[in-house]
């Protein structure tokens, strides 16, 4: 097997530029968290933990973007768009129908924490956004 050494490129796009996913893997899979970027099939990465998998794949980004440059082929710019799944007229707005036991249940656990339902709910939003995927674009 012969081995090539790649020289780390500056890439022309920032990682920033980039789009990615942060998603967790399944307990029955080992459990931890997996990296993506839509625009760069190549660039994966996994870690125990968000944080971690977020590190691992700058360096994945890095090495692949450096592996592309040393092919002499082109960095796919980034394309991949948020905008491109969302409605551009999303106001903000939502209504969402719920069971009335779990809305009896959201209003007392806002009640007892002293914040609106309207907030208590948003955070709950949030934080599962955050568990589930972390998107960057």
């Amino acid at each position: 097997m012969n081995l090539k050494t790649v020289a780390k490129v500056k890439p022309v796009f920032p990682f920033e530029s980039y789009a990615y996913f942060v998603s967790p893997i399944p307990a029955a899979d080992g459990g931890g968290f997996m990296f993506t970027m839509p625009d760069l099939p190549g660039v994966m990465a996994d870690g125990e933990t968000e944080v971690q998998a977020l590190a691992d794949g700058r360096e994945a980004f890095i090495a692949t973007v450096s592996a592309i440059v040393d092919m002499r082929q082109e960095v796919p710019a980034p394309a991949f768009n948020l905008d491109d799944f969302a409605p551009a007229s999303a106001s903000g707005k939502v209504l969402a129908r719920l069971p009335r036991s779990m809305h009896r249940q959201l209003a007392a656990r806002a009640k007892t924490e002293g914040v609106s339902l309207n907030s208590l709910v948003l955070a709950f939003i949030a934080e599962g956004l955050g568990r589930r995927t972390v998107v960057s674009a």
